[in-house]
């Protein structure tokens, strides 16, 4: 038999034994979309952190990793055997009165209706009956200090005991440039930032005007805030990191206030984008609230998973991915009041425990691999913010996180992109990789939504270890760049952060399935390599990673 015949043969015979491309695409296809099913299922509640959800949530997840072959547990240590979670304890709390709240200017009163006029989150530094009465009202621009550009919106003003109204997004937003990246969002736009700094400066509390373009999202992400409960890790001196008010005001209503004050709120917006504004009070404004509040302590759960390495298995590549959703909340127009997170993130999930099923069915990689099952993202972070100040492992020597939140659900794309502009030699990789694959690297399309501040992999950047949180692509390869908007922002009007986030048959997760490739291929790349990604000069978390450089081999 000549060579050419017997290789033939040997071609012909694979081609009938192996399965096609397609095949193996559509095995993938049916994991990812059973495993998005189940954990967005109403038997899970919307997986709500300190619910029979989340209960039934951390124990499915943990039972689909007991089930790989080669994948060990990774959580909280006991006599030298480790769990598959690590307890994550959480300080609720909860509004348990109604709450009645309004402006005076002069003598005349702005009555405000909770989820209509305003939102609040049920405050973490104080219980029981609490009540503010007739507290001064301080316009704060975008309650910026920025020492490291010259802007400070306090200058000389002492907002200790005071309401304080700020503006969402950074003082660059309208203009588009300026010492804060233009439209892109910094840490200084989020309102976490604006919380933690106003309580810093002893002020009573924050309201936040929100607006859909600098925000990113619609008002009917807060609306329905106060139903649910507020949640933080446990701390200290949680009044180091919280005002007692933190809310929310609608636009209008702060266009309305300002009047009545005799200002012009856009006149006023504008001055306060500009270097030298300085915060100052709303004339004769004050503000009044009465509600009551209990707090009690929960213990939340991450759910850690393991793939041990070989002659560098003291390292470790980590793949993150939060499973919480809201819960049960207020019912939509169907009656449907459980917010089941399909996309919101079963999706990461299900990624997560796909990448699992193909690390475990493949050669053992020289640096270990972690996978990690996120709770509370939706509640501020908070399980990635507890595993980064209570690491299981070391964080020096841990080589990159690469995040998931929020898959493609809506077919392939040419493209993928990573939140934000982070500075990290993860994204060079990230391109390379989709540039091997034939696709191309997509910048962020929304910077002023500031998703680099918005996932799980933010906690672990600021601990220095180089980070980076996956996005989905927007150029479809049926419909181009305006199919990819157009389902976007059907997204995020329709199904953001609401019931109607849910499992649906006609949705097309062939795109998952190749951007599962291009997340397998470069946490597998990273895990064999003797090298080290970094972040670049400028970024903000450079300086804390070189300062552990000593604990890292070559």
């Amino acid at each position: 038999m000549t060579y050419g015949l017997r290789m033939s043969l040997v071609v012909l015979f694979v081609s009938f034994c192996s399965p096609s491309l397609a095949d193996v695409e559509t095995a993938v296809v049916d994991r990812l979309a059973k495993d998005i099913r189940v954990l967005s299922s109403d038997l899970f509640e919307g997986r709500a952190p300190g619910t029979a959800g989340e209960e039934r949530s951390v124990g499915w997840i943990g039972g689909q990793f007991m089930s790989i072959a080669g994948i060990d547990p990774g959580g909280d240590a006991t006599d030298g055997a480790r769990a598959w979670t690590q307890a994550v304890a959480l300080n609720r709390a909860t509004f348990t009165s109604p709450i009645e709240a309004a402006f005076s200017i002069g003598k005349s009163p702005l009555p405000l209706q909770i989820g209509e006029s305003y939102s609040l989150t049920a405050p973490q530094i104080a219980a029981g009956k609490i009540s503010l009465k007739d507290t001064p009202v301080v316009f704060a621009g975008y309650g910026v200090q920025a020492p490291e550009v010259g802007w400070d919106d306090f200058k000389g003003v002492d907002v200790r005991g005071k309401l304080l109204i700020v503006l969402v997004n950074d003082p660059d937003y309208e203009s588009g440039q300026g010492d804060f990246l233009g439209k892109a969002m910094t840490w200084y736009g989020r309102w976490p930032y604006k919380f933690e700094q106003a309580a810093r400066l002893g002020a009573a509390g924050v309201l936040i005007v929100h607006e859909t373009g600098p925000a990113g999202y619609d008002w009917n992400v807060w609306q329905f805030n106060h139903l649910g409960p507020s949640l933080d890790v446990v701390r200290e001196r949680p009044q180091d990191r919280h005002p007692l008010i933190e809310g929310y005001l609608r636009r209008d209503v702060a266009v309305e206030l300002f009047r009545q004050a005799g200002l012009d709120f856009e006149a006023e917006k504008q001055t306060a984008a500009v270097r030298g504004f300085v915060a100052k009070p709303l004339p004769a404004t004050s503000f009044s609230i009465a509600f009551e509040a209990r707090h009690d302590r929960i213990v939340s759960r991450n759910v850690v998973a393991y793939r041990r390495g070989t002659d560098r298995a003291d390292e470790r590549v980590i793949y993150s991915a939060h499973f919480d959703h809201l819960g049960i909340g207020k019912p939509d127009e169907t009656g449907d009041a459980i917010y089941n997170g399909a996309q919101d993130n079963a999706s990461g999930t299900a990624m997560l425990l796909e990448l699992a099923r193909r690390f475990a069915e493949a050669p053992r990689t020289r640096r270990s691999v972690l996978f990690l099952a996120l709770t509370a993202e939706e509640s501020g972070l908070l399980g990635s913010e507890h595993f980064a100040a209570n690491p299981l492992f070391p964080h020096a020597t841990s080589a990159a996180l690469l995040n998931m939140d929020g898959m493609n659900m809506t077919g392939s794309t040419v493209d993928a992109g990573a939140a934000g502009d982070g500075q990290v030699s993860l994204q060079d990789d990230l391109i390379r990789v989709l540039e091997r694959s034939g696709r191309t690297f997509l910048p962020e399309a929304h910077p002023e939504a500031g998703y680099f501040y918005r996932s799980d992999h933010f906690p672990f950047a600021k601990v220095g270890v180089p980070a980076l949180s996956f996005r989905a692509g927007m150029d479809k390869r049926e419909g181009g760049v305006a199919a990819g908007e157009k389902a976007y922002a059907a997204y995020i009007r329709d199904r953001y952060h609401q019931p109607a986030d849910e499992w649906s048959d006609d949705m097309d997760l062939r795109g998952m399935v190749s951007d599962l490739e291009v997340l397998y291929t470069l946490g597998r790349e990273i895990a064999n390599s003797d090298d080290w990604p970094h972040w670049k000069e400028g970024s903000e978390f450079k300086a804390i990673r070189d300062g552990s450089a000593a604990e890292r081999k070559p």
